[in-house]
């Protein structure tokens, strides 16, 4: 499944992640322990929520009183999930920024990541990090995760989150987002996806 997703991610620039209204919630039809689970100011969606549940978690937070989680609660799930946000990026114009959080895993048998990205004004991506070359799996401690973007002065929104694809379950907490100086390396899968003007190396020579 992260292979498709990677494919969509660079071949697109949507990752799937560009969603349609009929799949965010909230949603009459959900059990409703689902829906009061979402964290205030932030969106639960992806391709297939239903096998997914979101909840607060006052047993494994990583500091003050909570964390979030997310897991699966079929024996099989069908896509992913994605608790996300979205917001102008007019602050953030010109600027490095970081998007980082901590995140505990618990038998992630596919995979999950921070994810951010920018999009321009009709929705087209124009950077992209979803930490599909280093992607979070199996049973891990606390570790802080961390994309970096630089936003483009035709960005128009910024939108950010976390996902679990697959079987498993993942706590996160401590999430930033802010301006980092140039000394901090970028993330962005989409960096060299619109640069090149012409055909290269198709004799595999180089």
């Amino acid at each position: 499944m992260r292979r498709m997703i990677v494919f969509v991610c660079l071949f697109t620039g949507w990752i799937n992640l560009s969603f349609s209204q009929e799949n965010q919630y909230p949603n009459v039809n959900l059990p409703l322990s689902i829906v009061e689970g979402i964290p205030s100011g932030w969106i639960l969606t992806g391709s297939n929520p239903r096998d997914y549940e979101v909840k607060q978690d006052n047993i494994e937070p990583y500091s003050g009183y909570f964390s979030t989680s997310l897991s699966s609660v079929v024996n099989r799930p069908q896509g992913y999930v994605t608790l996300m946000q979205t917001i102008k990026a007019d602050k953030y114009k010109g600027e490095r920024i970081s998007f980082s959080g901590y995140v505990k895993a618990k038998l992630v048998s596919d995979w999950a990541a921070l994810w951010m990205r920018v999009d321009d004004v009709l929705g087209r991506p124009l950077c992209l990090d979803n930490m599909s070359n280093r992607p979070i799996v199996g049973t891990s401690d606390w570790v802080k995760y961390e994309v970096v973007l630089e936003v483009p002065t035709n960005g128009s929104e910024i939108s950010f989150g976390v996902l679990l694809d697959g079987k498993g379950q993942i706590w996160f907490d401590e999430f930033q987002l802010k301006v980092v100086g140039p000394e901090i390396p970028i993330t962005d899968q989409l960096k060299y996806k619109f640069e090149q003007l012409e055909p290269y190396n198709l004799d595999f020579e180089h």
